[in-house]
């Protein structure tokens, strides 16, 4: 379990940077050089996530894994936007976030009756 959690929060913050991060790095340069690079980033996070997803299905199942991905996609997203992009924090982050925390309740609460 853990080798799945470690490379999808690995995997996402490559994704994250692949995603946004051009927005700061970026900005000035022509679009076409925007995309090309996050697809360099967004391989690496391939070459992550999809090592993830294969360790991970069986122990967890398919819809498992995606609320899982979803949580650590929202939380790299928090910390990247807080600490890279000086996003400020809000009341909305917490309101997502227990949403999420209701995502992963709802998901794995029939896990323990497997």
């Amino acid at each position: 379990m853990f080798r799945t959690v470690f490379l999808l929060v690995l995997s996402n913050i490559f994704m994250t940077y692949a995603w946004y991060g051009h927005l700061k790095t970026l900005r000035d340069k022509p679009l076409m050089i925007a995309i090309l690079v996050s697809w360099g980033v967004a391989f690496f996070e391939y070459c992550l996530q999809v090592p993830a997803n294969r360790h991970g299905f069986g122990m967890f199942t398919l819809p498992q894994l995606k609320v899982m991905q979803e949580i650590i996609t929202m939380g790299v997203f928090a910390v990247f936007a807080v600490w890279y992009m000086n996003v400020p924090v809000t009341r909305n982050f917490f309101y997502a976030s227990m949403c999420l925390v209701g995502a992963a309740y709802f998901i794995f609460r029939d896990a323990a009756a497997l």
